[in-house]
């Protein structure tokens, strides 16, 4: 599984606010709808890569090396 590129919006908005923020406060820092932020949060978050607390999100992982690795990693698994 690879990071389409709002995946990389998304990821990179959180590294540099570095703090929790709401999905529309995501759609509006990358320009992209919320609709397809709201698909890119899912599968970070389903991929450990996000965590979510009252509808604010946050990056679990905060070194994009280690986000692509893990994802790397999980995709070998299903294989």
């Amino acid at each position: 599984m690879k990071l389409n590129k709002t995946d990389d919006k998304v990821v990179a908005t959180l590294q540099a606010e570095s703090k929790e923020l709401t999905l529309q406060e995501i759609a509006d820092k990358t320009g992209e709808t919320s609709k397809k932020i709201f698909k890119s949060l899912k599968k970070l978050f389903e991929n450990e890569i996000v965590s979510t607390q009252a509808r604010k999100y946050k990056l679990m992982i905060t070194d994009t090396k280690a986000i692509k690795a893990k994802l790397a990693a999980k995709g070998e698994r299903k294989l």
